[in-house]
């Protein structure tokens, strides 16, 4: 066995470990939060500017 091919077994060694962390994270995420609150965006708002703030909440109590 060459370095190269210990060099593909540790890389799929490292494929799975990131691969079981991103499993465990995505199963406490899942439990940790609300799916309301993980499907929820806020992106483009400005906080700054309440009148923008304020319209965005104007619309998502109209579309509910």
């Amino acid at each position: 066995m060459n370095i190269w091919d210990m060099l593909s077994y540790a890389a799929w060694v490292a494929a799975g470990l990131f691969l079981l962390w991103i499993v465990v994270d995505a199963i406490k995420v899942s439990l940790t939060y609300d799916e309301d609150l993980l499907m929820s965006s806020r992106e483009g708002l400005d906080e700054l500017d309440p009148d923008q703030a304020q319209s965005h909440a104007v619309e998502n109590s109209h579309a509910k």
